[in-house]
């Protein structure tokens, strides 16, 4: 458990450890970018497109 006298060390550790991250962490080229966004706008798409299918067989059911 932390004390209150460490709580400042805990703190600026932990930003020191950001800035650390992102100092190694580089921009993604605009075509890596647009193909994760495509990507992700599929299975989107494709989860949707399976629950609205099961919506509709179900109230077929009904």
């Amino acid at each position: 458990m932390l004390s209150l006298s460490s709580l400042p060390n805990t703190i600026q550790r932990r930003i020191m450890e950001y800035i650390q991250t992102l100092k190694l962490a580089k921009k993604t080229s605009k075509d890596d970018y647009f193909t994760h966004l495509r990507l992700v706008l599929l299975a989107i798409g494709a989860i949707g497109g399976i629950g609205f299918v099961f919506k509709l067989v179900g109230s077929f059911l009904e």
